[in-house]
């Protein structure tokens, strides 16, 4: 029904914000890294919209960028998930480590998201994982970038630790990681966002 809204910031709870567009406040629940986003970048924005609704319930859940609401969708399509959780595991992980794992039977990354034990994990890796193979050039390119290049490594770490891609940015930004390896710079940038 929606495909986005766009308004002025009104509100931002844990795990919600309020938009208000028109004189409208529309209440939208989403991921950390959404929130996160919202509070570093601008009081106005543009959120890609879900529209949810139960016999007892009419809810929007929404997300900064398009690849976060459509890992959403996916993961609605796996049995016994349903809105609550699936925000809890993009608040987690982003969406790019979410298909990494599924691509890679990864099941101890997944259950790093609240709520997610091993029989959960397995169920979206099996569930999802042809939904992910038609995609598979996209997330194969992403997994060797992420391999060739440190700091994407180092951002896709502290992401699943639930920092903003924009946050360990801007960590990394004063840094000297020159001769540092991956792990050394991690070290480094958690320094620096344990600043703020």
């Amino acid at each position: 029904m929606y495909r986005y809204i766009k308004g002025i910031i009104e509100e931002i709870g844990d795990s919600y914000v309020v938009i208000e567009n028109n004189e409208i406040g529309y209440l939208i629940n989403t991921s950390r890294n959404t929130i996160n986003f919202i509070k570093k970048n601008s009081n106005e924005c543009k959120i890609y919209t879900h529209l949810n609704v139960r016999e007892d319930d009419i809810s929007l859940y929404g997300f900064i960028s398009k690849e976060e609401l459509d890992m959403f969708h996916l993961l609605l399509y796996v049995s016994k998930i349903g809105p609550k959780v699936a925000l809890g595991i993009l608040s987690a992980m982003v969406p790019a480590n979410i298909k990494l794992a599924i691509v890679t039977n990864d099941v101890n990354a997944l259950t790093k998201a609240p709520g997610i034990g091993k029989k959960t994990a397995n169920r979206i890796i099996l569930e999802l994982k042809d939904k992910i193979d038609d995609n598979i050039d996209v997330v194969s390119s992403n997994m060797e970038n992420e391999i060739q290049n440190d700091s994407d490594e180092v951002i896709a770490a502290l992401n699943t630790l639930g920092y903003s891609r924009n946050e360990v940015a801007e960590a990394l930004s004063k840094i000297d990681t020159s001769g540092l390896k991956t792990e050394a710079i991690i070290k480094a940038a958690l320094k620096q966002l344990a600043k703020k």
